[in-house]
């Protein structure tokens, strides 16, 4: 099997995606490739009988993401669970969580408790065996297209159901493990550091060395992840390099140990600093490879690079097979993958600088559809700036970090002198980095990259390695040209497609609607809301950030061709003003009597969005779309009765969108309009039974009716009353507080409903 430990690697990967799609053809392309090399006498028998065992179990082996129902036959109402601690207990500010595995089922529990102020020190301990009293429930799903899916991740990880307790004195444990005292000891060395150094350094020593982010500011955290830097902050192989030569350092050097005394002595540390560093997959996986060259080197074996990370790779798998959804798992092997098999072309660089460039280039391409599968963004301009940061982590900040940590308990003069050279530092180089964010950032919104597109990607880009490699530059650059055509065919893709949709998001007690026009000729908004934030009372961007801006970026959008506000509620117009900070938006068209905030006004202006004041028996085109001005009809005074109607046919079906107007507009409406008639209606004012009057829906005979209301909202929205006046009158209801997302997908005049839930 030397030399081809590759090829079960690969049919492990091709068994995964099996799972993940839920296509056997993969895996017959893989069998019929495997038996093709036989055929031409280019593999032996035991390595196609290995290759094809290793893809077959782990068909059957590698679990599958099931989502368990609220009717499922496990019990979820209050009971009591025995079982061990699974995990590391996680603690931060306001929470404790850890993973409890269930003696009695397969299931594994998240247990999570949420502090007070008066509450002690816990006495969990990682591997005790514990009773706990509780009640299972079903993790948050995502509700809308893009939005992340906790309930999801949590599978990803083997979790099935969550149960949050009341208290710590419920939970009776005893035991432990032998890793619960290695766990112990990170958890005491993340204290040690917060006590000595100060609170910006901890947070980065924390990070760095030993795994824990969380003291990072999420400004930070969000802004090395726009550039495609996120790699830093996680520990993976420039960690473990620079750790296992300043380890080998210490002990050769200053004549501790031999040489190979030291890396027997590397071989044991290892693992333990891989638990230490918190057990993340791309530390795993850096650790591991170290560990097993030295023992190849150790036993003479002749394996090649690629073998090592295969086998690696394989030993990973067998031993969690979830880490295979995991994405820093994903990543990681994806880069040093990309990496060996560039290691002629990357070693014929004799510069430094070209160098580092060749590795940025390598590693970003490589990662590529993976970094738009899960962000569906791309920055480019993220090769450039890798130049400057990892020379500057690798030969700076990461090497400081270890010596602080080393040197704290034995020369405090040092960290002190280090933690003053670092803040002030490093605080020029964020400042730095955000200067570059705020005046060079343009990534490529992508959107969805198709499995298809994948396949081609790495195909083209494989041959372009080639091709460099064997300095073919006439090949390489036509290859270049297949692949930035590939990418922009890719980007084009709904420039191209004459279907349509109009999504009504579920951003809770509120509405935002998506108009997207067939061949991208237009992207419409009306209403885009907002929730309240507690502490003072404004608009938060939680429903911008979390629902609002995953849609757009999972539909390849980062331009607004209008907005449509009704009327000036937050819950109908509070994410505008973050949406002006990210995306460009052409224009925002509202009623005359709309009053601007001072806030929303300034970062429309800034943005360089044109404001325009639609009055009944306007029409507004947009894309060629036109959108016909119903009301108000005249100003009064009051925000709900003022709010903007519109009128307009999309996908052969016409469309009423009302805002929060009451029964006494709808009565107006009636008299102005006596002949109007609509298919679908917008439900005004979330279902509340001051509109949606009996006469109303009679007159307009819509065959569907959207109703925007947050899930267990305290308004008790839809009311009841509006559920039977729209039922009597045979209105199908589509509710996103029932089904979530609400979409209508058409092409010309023909079109269907569909909901993100079931």
């Amino acid at each position: 099997m030397k030399g081809y430990w590759h090829l079960p690697a690969l049919g492990i990967a091709a068994s995964f995606l099996v799972v993940l799609l839920d296509n056997i053809w993969l895996l017959a392309v893989f069998f019929f490739w495997i038996l093709y090399l036989y055929y031409h006498q280019r593999l032996g028998k035991t390595v196609v009988l290995v290759s094809l065992t290793f893809a077959i179990v782990a068909c059957i082996y590698i679990p599958e993401l099931e989502k368990p129902q609220e009717d499922n036959t496990y019990p979820m109402n209050e009971s009591v669970f025995t079982g061990q601690i699974a995990s590391p207990i996680t603690e931060t500010g306001s929470r404790i969580a850890f993973e409890l595995t269930d003696h009695n089922s397969p299931q594994k529990f998240l247990i999570v408790y949420f502090k007070d102020e008066q509450d002690d020190e816990h006495r969990l301990k990682y591997g005790a065996t514990c009773t706990i009293n509780g009640k299972p429930e079903l993790p948050d799903t995502g509700r809308n297209p893009g939005q992340f899916d906790y309930q999801n991740y949590l599978l990803t990880q083997g979790i099935g159901y969550r149960i949050v307790i009341d208290s710590l004195e419920t939970i009776d444990c005893t035991g432990s493990s032998l890793m619960n005292a290695v766990y112990e000891l990170r958890a005491d060395l993340i204290q040690f550091i917060q006590k000595e150094i100060s609170p910006g350094t901890a947070s980065w020593l924390n990070a760095l060395v030993l795994g824990d982010d969380s003291q990072l500011e999420d400004e930070t955290v969000a802004l090395f992840q726009r550039w495609n830097l996120s790699h830093l902050l996680a520990i993976s192989g420039l960690h473990v390099g620079l750790v296992v030569g300043l380890f080998y350092f210490l002990l050769v050097k200053l004549n501790f140990l031999t040489k190979e005394k030291a890396q027997w002595a590397v071989m044991f540390f290892l693992p333990l600093y891989a638990l230490l560093a918190g057990g993340e997959p791309s530390v795993l996986r850096a650790s591991t490879m170290v560990v097993l060259f030295l023992l190849v080197a150790k036993m003479k074996w002749l394996f090649s690079v690629t073998d090592v990370l295969s086998i690696v790779f394989i030993l990973l798998v067998l031993l969690d097979p979830y880490l295979l959804y995991h994405i820093g798992f994903q990543l990681s092997f994806s880069v040093t993958l990309g990496l060996l098999l560039s290691r002629s072309w990357l070693a014929q660089t004799k510069s430094s600088f070209f160098s580092v460039l060749n590795i940025s280039f390598v590693s970003q391409m490589m990662i590529l559809p993976l970094q738009v599968t899960y962000f569906d963004t791309f920055q480019p301009l993220s090769i450039l700036l890798n130049l400057l940061v990892v020379p500057y982590f690798t030969l700076f900040v990461i090497p400081l970090m270890f010596l602080m940590l080393l040197l704290a308990p034995v020369a405090g003069w040092f960290v002190t002198f280090g933690d003053q050279l670092f803040v002030t530092i490093h605080d020029y180089f964020l400042s730095a980095i955000d200067f570059i964010d705020q005046t060079a950032y343009v990534p490529w919104v992508i959107g969805t990259f198709p499995w298809a597109g994948v396949l081609a990607y790495y195909a083209l880009f494989l041959l372009f390695m080639k091709t460099l490699e064997l300095n073919q530059l006439k090949q390489a650059f036509k290859y270049g040209c297949y692949l930035t055509a590939l990418l922009i065919l890719i980007v084009s893709k709904p420039y191209f497609s004459p279907v349509g949709n109009v999504t009504m998001l579920d951003i809770g007690q509120g509405d935002a609607m998506v108009i997207e026009l067939p061949y991208r000729k237009g992207v419409i908004f009306v209403d885009a809301g907002a929730q309240v934030s507690f502490d003072d009372n404004e608009p938060s961007e939680n429903v911008y950030q979390q629902i609002i801006q995953p849609y757009l970026f999972s539909r390849g959008i980062s331009r607004i061709d209008a907005m449509f506000l009704s009327h000036a509620d937050t819950d109908h117009m509070g994410s505008v003003e973050f949406m002006a900070e990210d995306l460009a938006i052409d224009n925002v068209i509202v009623s005359p009597y709309y009053t601007f905030s001072e806030k929303l006004s300034e970062a429309l202006m800034n943005s360089g969005t044109d404001i325009i004041r639609a009055s009944p028996g306007e029409a507004v085109r947009i894309g060629g779309q036109r959108f016909h001005i119903l009301a108000p009809l005249r100003d009064k005074e009051d925000p709900n009765e003022n709010s903007l109607v519109l009128n307009t046919e999309i996908g052969g079906k016409t469309w009423l969108f009302t805002g929060d107007i009451g029964q006494e507009t709808e009565k107006q409406l009636m008299a102005a309009y006596p002949g109007l008639t609509i298919d679908v209606l917008k439900v005004a004012h979330h279902g509340s039974n001051t509109s949606t009057d009996p006469t109303f829906i009679k007159q307009l005979q819509p065959a569907y009716g959207l109703i925007s209301a947050g899930e267990n909202n305290m308004y008790g929205h839809p009311h009841q009353d509006v559920v039977r006046t729209l039922e009597e009158a045979t209105v199908n209801i589509h509710r996103t507080d029932q089904n979530g997302a609400i979409q209508y997908y058409f092409e010309g005049t023909e079109g269907t409903f569909s909901t993100f839930l079931p």
